[in-house]
């Protein structure tokens, strides 16, 4: 059974997804908010994949290389991620941190281990209002057969 603690932690998580899932959806296009529901679904493999720093980094390069970076569904989600990590509490593992890859890299190995564990629970509320919100319908291909 999940302690008190746990439970409030796990809602802080929800309420902190819903609201950058609504922000991204009032503030950019369906466009932008689909592609950005659709790097949220993916995360999780790729953080299990090639572990917390690559995928996160991954998502800077592919920022980088776009013609607004900050606008970018990739690097919203890494800011997002970054915000939930290095917030102004006790139990973020890089709490007040400004750089979120700097702080992975420089940080020791349990502390890696429970930024990838929040991660990963902070994207199961994540992707589940991602997708309620943001993702659009699948376009049924001109054959009629999705």
């Amino acid at each position: 059974m999940m302690s008190n603690q746990k439970r409030m932690l796990d809602l802080e998580r929800a309420q902190f997804s819903l609201t950058k899932v609504k922000q991204m959806e009032q503030d950019f296009s369906e466009e932008e908010a689909d592609s950005y529901a659709n790097y949220t679904e993916r995360l999780p493999a790729a953080i299990l994949s090639n572990g917390l720093g690559q995928a996160l980094a991954q998502l800077r390069a592919a920022a980088a290389g776009s013609e607004n970076e900050k606008t970018d569904p990739h690097y919203l989600l890494y800011r997002d991620i970054q915000d939930w990590l290095c917030r102004e509490d006790p139990r973020a593992p890089y709490a007040k941190a400004e750089d979120l890859l700097k702080a992975l890299i420089a940080g020791d190995r349990s502390t890696y281990l429970q930024a990838r564990a929040e991660t990963m629970a902070l994207l199961e509320w994540h992707k589940k209002l991602a997708v309620a919100y943001l993702k659009q319908p699948e376009t049924v291909g001109e054959n009629g057969n999705g």
